[in-house]
């Protein structure tokens, strides 16, 4: 009988599934990142995809990865590194043991991993895991694909069938390993295939097959691994991808404001999920419509705004190059509007599937005229359903389109969200003509703040025309008077000028640090690792990490040239630094800028800014 197995505490733990675009593997790991949320644990995800449609089965090109760290107290980040690596064909091992720390625990499928397997995957030897330096030791190398069809061989599902079952036994492994409750993984699956269960229960059955097999053989593992939860908020929780989480949020905002939601959109990577999402939500009033091209789905949504609705269109890179005419249309008719621009890799095509922070001057700046506009950042999966309320609340009261940007790795991520309560969220009053200027009214009228009165169609007595060209401010007529044009550019900028955003919140060593870490958007949780990481070294340092963009916080200025030393850290060639060299006199960061695609990684970080904690003269790498 096999010894009894030592169940060890861990504070976190990083696993890493892999294996062909078709193996299921950010199924898998969504999975195990559910049940890990479900019982408390703070998680980070990374799911890492192909950019290509369907690569040849076995090839480099094709591998599909998904990272998830699970930490009992609160973790920012997905890890640099894995401590689990599942690797389910020869492939997968070659590009993703990179990403496995020194001693990682590695799952193979040894059925997976025959002569043509090895030879697809570049591999010079039968001996893969000596030509990679792989300890035997640390390798759990089991049959997994024979496994699965002895598993499920009365099943009468074809080979085919069966075979797609494999990752749910790697699954079921990795549940074994770190002590996770199986009934959860089984409700998830009962559920997502609640239309097919047979299909359910031949999952089930694997995950369960994965799991009694890490249990009676002990995988070559010496313990089971448990991550407890530490600090338990009570709370309904659901572990939330960050595209899903910005759709909920316009619901949210739209259920608030009392209005009915409106999204067009043109499907493209990353974005699609969000059009996605919405289309399932006719019965809470939303309207998606897939347009025929970026144009016309921004377009639609400014005719939604004016028929009085929260309008929202949706896009990625490429896409807001093409919307910026329509958007440009929504600026000078002083409507509400939010465009969700999901970040990836450019130019152009580039890096479909990856993340980078590229597009932040192109909405600031990019279109013709003065065009003044919001711009906010999500700084992860969860926040962007409180960012996706605010850019709401900000263009419903603020009569303005107002651009969200998220990227691929917060869009694609997941976090653990504690379900909201929307009476918790602050009231949204869009500023509706009042009935007192019946007769007076005209198009470009505005209350106090500057902001222009709202008429929605078919109010009677407030019939109105507005367009593209220039307006005289008084009659609303169209006008080339040049005092008229300079007034309402003015008026235009000044609105945006008095939107009230929350202050700048600095985070560490706030009151004597020798060194300010600044970024924005996604990358917020590398780079409060990084900042961790270094006060545990015993540095001074900070953190200052923008989510409202334009306007900036009225206290940025007083930041930024509090402390001796400020690093600009983003995912561009410095876009953010310029914005703020530009509105803040004197400002003169140094710079960390990565264009890769991929998430910072924090050790890259810790090692580049730690010179700047140095007495005066050091500087960045």
């Amino acid at each position: 009988m096999a010894e009894k197995v030592e169940i060890q505490e861990l504070n976190d733990v990083v696993v890493r599934f892999s294996g062909d675009s078709g193996d299921g593997m950010q199924l898998a790991g969504n999975i195990f990142s559910t049940v890990s949320a479900t019982v408390g644990n703070s998680i980070s995800t990374f799911p890492d995809y192909p950019a290509d449609i369907r690569a040849p089965q076995g090839s480099l090109t094709g591998v599909s990865g998904f990272q998830v760290h699970i930490g009992a107290d609160q973790v920012y980040t997905p890890g640099d590194k894995c401590d689990v690596l599942v690797a389910m064909n020869a492939a997968a091992l070659k590009t993703q043991y990179r990403y496995a720390k020194a001693g990682a625990a590695i799952i193979i499928d040894t059925d997976s991993f025959g002569p043509a397997d090895l030879k697809k995957a570049a591999f010079q030897t039968e001996d893969y895991l000596g030509e990679m330096g792989i300890d035997p030791d640390r390798v759990i190398a089991c049959p997994i694909s024979q496994m699965v069809k002895d598993c499920l061989a009365d099943s009468g599902m074809d080979l085919k069938s069966m075979l797609k079952c494999r990752n749910m036994f790697a699954l079921g492994l990795v549940c074994w390993l770190f002590d996770r409750d199986l009934n959860i993984a089984f409700n998830f699956l009962r559920e997502k295939f609640a239309k097919k269960p047979g299909v359910a229960d031949a999952n089930i059955k694997v995950i369960q097959a994965g799991y009694d097999y890490g249990h009676n053989t002990h995988s070559s593992v010496a313990n089971v691994y448990r991550v407890e939860t530490k600090n338990k908020v009570p709370g309904r929780y659901m572990d939330i991808t960050g595209n899903k989480a910005t759709a909920y949020g316009f619901i949210a905002a739209a259920e608030k404001a009392g209005l009915q939601l409106y999204l067009g959109s043109y499907p493209i990577t990353p974005a699609t999920d969000v059009l996605h999402e919405l289309s399932k939500h006719k019965s809470l009033g939303v309207k998606t419509v897939q347009c025929e091209d970026e144009i016309s789905g921004c377009a639609s949504a400014v005719g939604a705004a004016f028929a009085g609705a929260l309008a929202v269109t949706s896009t990625s890179g490429p896409g807001i190059c093409l919307k910026s005419e329509a958007m440009n249309l929504a600026v000078i008719m002083e409507l509400p509007l939010v465009v969700l621009d999901v970040q990836r890799g450019g130019p152009a095509t580039g890096l479909p599937t990856k993340s980078e922070q590229t597009d932040l001057l192109q909405v600031l700046f990019g279109r013709n005229g003065e065009s003044p506009m919001p711009v906010m950042a999500a700084t992860s999966p969860t926040d962007c359903f409180d960012a996706a309320y605010m850019a709401s609340k900000i263009a419903l009261e603020h009569m303005t389109p107002v651009v969200l940007l998220t990227d691929a790795f917060v869009a694609n991520g997941s976090g653990a969200l504690r379900l909201p309560d929307l009476k918790d969220y602050p009231a949204i009053n869009p500023p509706y003509v009042p009935e007192e200027l019946r007769g007076q009214w005209t198009p470009y009228m505005r209350n106090e703040q500057g902001v222009r009165y709202w008429a929605v169609p078919g109010r009677e007595g407030f019939t109105h025309i507005l367009g593209g060209l220039e307006k005289d401010n008084k009659t609303g007529a169209i006008s080339t008077d040049p005092e008229n044009h300079d007034l309402m550019t003015r008026l235009r900028q000044q609105k945006i000028n008095n939107i009230q955003v929350p202050d700048l919140e600095v985070l560490g060593d706030k009151d004597d640090a020798k060194l300010l870490i600044v970024g924005f958007g996604g990358t917020f949780g590398h780079l409060h690792a990084a900042m961790d990481e270094l006060r545990a070294q015993g540095k001074k340092v900070a953190l200052a990490h923008f989510k409202y963009i334009n306007p900036l916080p009225k206290n940025t200025a007083e930041v930024l040239k509090k402390y001796p030393k400020v690093v600009v850290a983003e995912q561009n060639m410095g876009q953010l630094a310029a914005w703020l060299r530009m509105k803040v006199d004197g400002f003169v960061p140094a710079q960390f800028n990565q264009v890769k695609g991929q998430p910072f990684v924090v050790e890259e970080l810790v090692k580049a800014m730690a010179p700047l904690t140095a007495p005066e003269g050091a500087s960045i790498a």
